[in-house]
């Protein structure tokens, strides 16, 4: 699955000197991240908010869950949802990723995101004294879900010392 460019734009809520929030600096954001944000939709309409790892891998965000989760049965009856994470402070950038999740069923790309995980988050997934040791490979042998987030839209905001709001969108798959 390749990764495509997606257009950016600044939005209207940005500082009159602000500038748009490049994409790379936007993945550099993802990539150094360590904690997100999964917002889904229960049956009933009633939002669910839990804080998970992710990656940038497969063209999108992946993470993982089990299949009983309320996470899973949500996105069985409604696969929109949006993943963010940022600084939870004043300054910085945080993101916002908007999309549609679906399961990773291919053996190869459960491999890739398996070693993205891995290079991203180091020895909690690798060490005997890691807290996700042998998550890699439980995301390879498929006994949990792994989910990837197809983007269509996604937020940059820029904040203190110029406050700016970059918005992304990816051309149609």
């Amino acid at each position: 699955m390749l990764d495509s460019e997606p257009d950016a734009a600044l939005g209207p809520f940005s500082s009159p000197d602000a500038q748009a929030t490049p994409w790379a600096s936007a993945l550099a954001v993802l990539g150094e991240a360590e904690v997100f944000w999964l917002s889904t939709v229960r049956p009933d309409g009633r939002p669910h908010v839990t804080p998970l790892l992710a990656a940038w891998s497969l063209g999108g965000m992946c993470f993982t869950t089990g299949g009983q989760e309320r996470k899973a049965r949500n996105l069985e009856h409604n696969p929109r949802c949006a993943l963010t994470t940022g600084t939870n402070a004043l300054t910085g950038v945080d993101v916002v990723i908007e999309g549609v999740a679906s399961v990773v069923d291919e053996r190869s790309e459960r491999e890739q995101a398996a070693a993205d995980f891995e290079r991203k988050y180091g020895t909690h997934l690798t060490s005997p004294e890691g807290s996700w040791y042998r998550l890699g490979e439980s995301v390879i042998a498929g006994d949990i879900r792994l989910y990837r987030v197809a983007p269509t839209v996604g937020f940059a905001f820029g904040k203190l010392p110029t406050s700016s709001q970059t918005r992304y969108t990816w051309p149609s798959r």
